[in-house]
């Protein structure tokens, strides 16, 4: 037999992308479907749809089936030979939720070779034919209603890895229960988009993954159970059946590919599919292993921290996330995420540096480390970390921290201190997220856009005092693939070895390059920066929320 191939899919927002890496873990292609390009006549916006009531965010189901379709073909026309494929796993944006109907078991075990997907699925296999995505917002009611009935949003925190969050599936399910009774009555199971994806190879439905159930309000984060006060809280009785069987561990097969894709697309009898994860999770496992932090500066800024298993669970904050690993067990990943991030970044570009990155760049470099004492924090929108606050905040830090106005800082030192106090807001959290027994973090990961900007690069290295590292762009799909290959590598292997130890054989240095080395005396600087950054932002959240009484 040819050397196999593992196949990793994700579904995000905007579209459907494959990857596939051989048994050495190395690319070798990439497929895409563009939902509002490749499938108009779903009328979609950057792969969704607004309304009809005030923060609801769907995408068509029926679209995703068009697009699986729409990728194999676009596979196969690239000349893919699928009877190689001896694995499937992948991801899907996470929060979305999938509602199937009392026939979708049914319709999902009689797949017909000679017929798309879409044919046979939708409608009939779904109680509700828009799935609700990440975007929506709808469902603030029913958070404050769920933090409530366990007792408030810290110990839902301490429960679930997460305090309520509008996009979160139990949310939503507690929502469509009550807005739309009559599709709730009718579903069967609920999938998230990471379950609903292998359910289709399967031919049943399958079971959600460890870690992006983490991101549901359901899941015990410490026990990876569900747990019950929170289904009757968000579903009733009933949800219990309709959520399915306990979270499903990484590095297990499911089961074998169903022959409808063996006698459609000439996949072997032999292809096994794994659990699909959260598109999160899907680029913790491509680009880092426990002991390091992805920090992707796109949109959004967000921290992904990889957390070994240690004696002591993580904490968790209602500002941060934490999820079970898909790989590890009693390993976690601790997720920070930032509103305002590139977005901010450009404001003050535009504003303080003729709208050049260049020149942006000029300043940063122009000023000392820490500023000569000034400090900006920038939040063009509502911020989530922290919560509720918005505007520009200057300050000086020396002899104390003080308020100063905006126009009294030098206006050569902005672009210095939006970089200084993004990433001083991100170190301030990280020691309390670590177990006080978890070894120190090894490598700094950079993705998104502002990657590539050498200046940023080192301001990173020297604000967390690590070596920082540049992803590549294959991102959560390859992710997938991995998680592919490690179920299938672990079967060779008697069932037996981690995720670590695979990819440990795979040639680190080819996947990744040091771009940027942190220098000791700025990392001291910054580390006596940590306690007046605190200071200054409780200052502009006191300063919000006077504003706002």
């Amino acid at each position: 037999m040819s050397d196999p191939l593992f196949l990793g899919l994700d579904l995000s927002t905007q579209g459907l992308k494959a990857v596939l890496v051989d048994a050495d873990g190395v690319l070798t292609h990439e497929s895409s479907v563009n939902f509002d390009r490749d499938l108009p006549t779903y009328g979609t916006t950057n792969g969704a749809t607004k309304g009809p009531a005030p923060g609801e965010v769907t995408s068509p189901v029926r679209m995703w089936l068009d697009a699986y379709d729409l990728i194999m073909e676009r596979m196969r026309d690239a000349g893919v030979d699928f009877s190689r494929i001896l694995g499937i796993s992948g991801d899907g944006q996470q929060h979305g939720s999938v509602y199937w109907s009392k026939d979708a078991e049914r319709l999902l075990s009689s797949l017909d070779a000679s017929r798309a997907l879409a044919e046979q699925l939708a409608p009939d296999a779904f109680s509700l034919p828009r799935a609700p995505i990440w975007q929506d917002s709808s469902t603030t009611h029913e958070c404050r209603e769920l933090e409530e009935a366990i007792g408030g949003p810290q110990v839902l925190a301490d429960l679930t890895g997460s305090r309520a969050y509008e996009r979160f599936t139990g949310n939503q399910i507690s929502r469509i229960r009550k807005a739309y009774p009559d599709a709730y009555w009718a579903t069967a199971r609920v999938s998230l988009v990471s379950s609903f994806m292998p359910s289709l190879f399967l031919g049943e439905i399958a079971p959600v993954d460890v870690s992006d159930a983490s991101g549901m309000n359901l899941m015990n984060v410490l026990t990876c159970k569900w747990d019950d006060r929170l289904l009757e809280a968000c579903g009733g009785p009933e949800l219990r059946s309709k959520i399915g069987p306990e979270p499903a561990p990484g590095g297990e097969f499911l089961g074998k590919i169903h022959p409808y894709w063996v006698q459609r697309w000439g996949f072997s009898p032999d292809c096994g599919i794994a659990p699909f994860t959260g598109d999160n999770q899907a680029t913790v496992i491509a680009l880092s292993v426990p002991g390091d932090a992805i920090l992707s500066l796109g949109t959004s800024t967000t921290l992904l921290l990889s957390i070994p298993p240690a004696e002591t669970a993580p904490k968790c904050f209602t500002t941060s996330h934490l999820l079970s690993h898909p790989t590890t067990p009693d390993a976690y990943i601790a997720m920070l995420c930032y509103k305002n991030g590139a977005l901010a970044r450009e404001q003050v570009r535009d504003a303080y540096a003729d709208h050049d990155w260049t020149r942006f760049n000029e300043l940063v470099e122009q000023r000392p480390v820490g500023n000569d004492g000034y400090m900006g924090l920038y939040f063009p929108l509502p911020e989530i970390i922290p919560p509720n606050v918005q505007g520009t905040f200057c300050f000086t830090t020396s002899p104390s921290v003080q308020p100063i106005p905006e126009g009294s800082m030098p206006a050569a030192a902005h672009a210095r201190a939006i970089l200084e106090s993004q990433f001083l807001s991100i170190r301030s959290r990280i020691t309390a997220i670590l177990p006080p027994d978890a070894a120190p973090l090894q490598r700094l990961v950079l993705s998104g856009g502002s990657s590539a900007n050498q200046t940023i690069r080192q301001a990173a290295a020297d604000v967390f005092g690590m070596r920082v590292f540049v992803a590549g762009k294959e991102g959560a799909a390859e992710g997938g693939a991995q998680l592919a290959r490690f179920a299938w590598w672990r079967e060779e292997n008697g069932g037996m070895g981690s995720f670590e130890e695979m990819r440990a054989m795979d040639g680190e240095g080819a996947r990744m390059k040091c771009v940027a080395e942190p220098d000791a005396a700025r990392e001291r600087v910054y580390a006596g920066l940590v306690e007046p950054y605190r200071a200054a932002e409780d200052a502009v959240v006191r300063m919000c929320a006077e504003k706002t009484a």
